[in-house]
């Protein structure tokens, strides 16, 4: 998933993003609407972890993501498909 996506589709994600990353707040995650600059940065901030490493899991995560709403979008799919 795309970051552009992952802004739009954030409310959507922060659960995920909560679950993964505990130590992130409620305040947090409505400050980072998404933004994969600001989340690295928070990563960084909240975990004392590298930029590097921080990008690293916020794209794995991103990527994590993708996978699920795909999985879900899918699923409702077949779920119409199969009332009609």
């Amino acid at each position: 998933m795309n970051w552009d996506q992952v802004e739009g589709k954030w409310k959507q994600l922060k659960g995920s993003v909560k679950q993964r990353w505990g130590n992130l707040t409620d305040d947090d995650l409505t400050t980072l609407s998404g933004k994969r600059d600001e989340l690295v940065g928070r990563l960084q901030e909240r975990y004392g972890i590298t930029r590097e490493q921080a990008m690293r899991e916020a794209d794995e995560w991103a990527a994590a993501a993708h996978a699920q709403v795909d999985a879900e979008s899918t699923g409702a799919r077949s779920a119409t498909s199969s009332k009609l």
